[in-house]
């Protein structure tokens, strides 16, 4: 806020010394204020013989005269030697003054002054922009050094991930003793990706690799290299990995790499794109350095499916690491390390809590015992109690159907078991995956390469079965099922269009499709039958859908009663595996 107040009264000295140089150099009316405009010398003549002249200054051949009116008028006389009698005669008086010699000094200053000023101030305006306030500054890069030792964040301040910890714990011992690895010819990675939904800690988990390994940590984000300017964005790589050298060993850490790794040859922008420049700068840097200099570079994302395949291969990023959000233990374990920074109640089982927020992150705990204490201090308490963390969960939730989500999985999952000859359940849970609020996970028993029509529907029927037990069990339906509604009219057009399984359309191919030529991705696609056939499509596929809802409700109809066991289990337990899910569908 400070930097916009300063910049806009930058803009207003500037606006204002404009208007003072204009008005002072380049209007007349500032040394004459009455004047009105200059006049030629035959009608000065005139207004002296007409007694309209009460007196004039000379000064070299100008003239200026001050008129019985009180205005001001400018001439300039030629050599006139009856000037000053008939002046005298009609009794003007005359004043003189020397002809001024620094005219030169006059007409320049007039001239380039203002312009001289507002050169001036435009580089003052720029060096303020710039941090540091160094000319060219731009070009270094933003990247904000933690130097060793600085660093209080270890990995006993990140909890409930323990399993990615123990992978990175080969960096913090490569980068304590690389001799240890590199006497045996061995090459540790030089760029690890963190991959994981938002919150999951993955800036927290870099930084206390730095601190483990008590080496300097370099922090700048992915924009931080773009700018509008072609060419400042690889600049700033270059410079990062310059000093990065200049402090190894020491870890270099790039948040949301995507911003500027996303997959070049999209037809936008070309090659004089500066976030393309500044990709292919980056990946310059990463193969220009060796492993043996004790430089790591760590990059976090939570959309690795755009970044630039460039990127992701061995000798860039070698090592792709995930970040899921904590399970039961993990949420628990995170609920006790950030309870130490409030006062909480002693008697609070963690547990429990844990039990009731699956799918939160770690950002989200600490949000939560946050609002917590907010909501303690509201009351005047001395301390967080567990009322104070469920009126504090249900505001951060509010709106996530838990139950729903249950029952929806438990859908699919019981769909799928009482199919004849299904693809067998592996895994039901309600833990938020990436976009995902639950997950039914089925395994084949074998690799398919040619799906028969039987299979496809059966398919689809396991889709529909989470929006079916939505509506048996809640009378309405929600959002939820956008995903599979989405995958079961994709396999019903292609079933339709593109393998012939319509009986009255019979095995034709309908529509053609055309690719991206960069991308190689279905951008549209033609449409090449007449309007009753299209007619005859949307019949056929909304048939398809329809008898495999019809189908899947039958299903949960009949087996309602284990369709609740498996959803109260799941509000329990979160995952239900194979063994679990046929001992409960057995009674036991």
């Amino acid at each position: 806020m400070r930097n916009v107040a300063k910049t806009l009264g930058i803009w207003i000295v500037i606006s204002i010394l404009v208007l003072f140089f204009y008005n002072f150099f380049f209007s007349e009316k500032s040394f004459y204020p009455t004047l009105n405009t200059n006049i030629s010398y035959t009608e000065f003549l005139e207004k002296v013989n007409n007694d309209q002249v009460k007196e004039i200054t000379i000064e070299g051949k100008k003239i200026t005269a001050k008129l019985v009116s009180g205005e001001h008028v400018i001439t300039y006389a030629p050599d006139d030697n009856e000037l000053i009698p008939l002046l005298k005669k009609k009794n003007v008086k005359i004043a003189a003054k020397p002809e001024n010699q620094n005219n030169w000094i006059t007409s320049f200053l007039i001239s380039w002054l203002p312009f001289l000023v507002l050169i001036v101030l435009w580089i003052v305006f720029l060096k303020q922009l710039q941090p540091g306030n160094k000319p060219f500054s731009f070009v270094k890069s933003r990247a904000r050094l933690i130097k060793e030792g600085n660093t209080k964040v270890t990995f006993n301040d990140v909890a409930g991930i323990d399993e990615v910890k123990e992978e990175l714990q080969d960096i913090v011992e490569f980068l304590r003793n690389p001799q240890k690895f590199t006497k045996l010819g061995a090459r540790i990675p030089k760029g690890i990706l963190l991959v994981g939904p938002p919150g999951t800690g993955k800036t927290l988990l870099a930084k206390a690799v730095a601190g483990e390994a008590g080496v300097p940590f370099f922090s700048i984000s992915g924009s931080d290299f773009v700018e509008m300017f072609v060419g400042v964005g690889a600049a700033r790589v270059r410079d990062l990995f310059t000093q990065a050298k200049a402090h190894a060993p020491c870890i270099v850490f790039i948040d949301e790499i995507d911003a500027v790794g996303r997959q070049r040859g999209a037809g936008v922008g070309g090659g004089h794109d500066e976030r393309e420049q500044t990709l292919n700068q980056l990946l310059v840097e990463m193969d220009g350095f060796d492993t043996a200099e004790g430089i790591v570079v760590l990059a976090a994302t939570n959309r690795p499916d755009i970044l630039d395949p460039a990127l992701l291969r061995p000798g860039r990023f070698d090592r792709q690491v995930f970040v899921p959000p904590p399970d039961l233990n993990g949420r628990e374990a995170i609920l006790k390390l950030y309870a130490k920074k409030f006062k909480v109640d002693p008697s609070i089982d963690f547990k429990t809590v844990a039990k009731s927020i699956p799918g939160f992150t770690g950002a989200d705990i600490e949000n939560m015992l946050n609002e917590a204490a907010l909501i303690a201090a509201k009351k005047g308490k001395e301390r967080v109690e567990i009322e104070d963390l469920e009126e504090a969960k249900d505001k951060i939730i509010m709106g996530k159907e838990r139950k729903i989500i249950a029952y929806h999985e438990a859908g699919h999952a019981l769909v799928a078991y009482y199919l004849p000859d299904p693809d067998p359940v592996h895994k039901i849970s309600i833990i938020p995956r990436g976009q995902a609020l639950g997950v039914t996970q089925q395994l084949p028993l074998d690799d398919r390469h040619i799906y028969t029509e039987d299979y496809l529907l059966k398919k689809i029927t396991v889709l529909l079965g989470g929006r079916v037990s939505e509506e048996l069990v809640f009378n309405k339906v929600s959002s939820g099922a956008q995903d599979d509604l989405k995958k079961a009219t994709q396999i019903a057009k292609k079933m339709v269009c593109n393998w012939g399984m319509s009986k009255k359309l019979g095995p034709i191919t309908l529509g053609r499709s055309e690719e991206h030529i960069f991308l190689g991705k279905e951008i549209f696609q033609i449409k090449d039958f007449s309007e009753e056939t299209a007619r005859i499509i949307d019949e056929e596929i909304k048939n398809i859908i329809l008898s495999c809802y019809e189908k899947a409700k039958t299903i949960l109809t009949q087996y309602l009663h284990r369709l609740h066991k498996i959803a109260q289990t799941l509000l329990e337990e979160e995952t239900i595996d194979a063994d679990r899910f046929k001992l409960i569908l057995e009674g036991n």
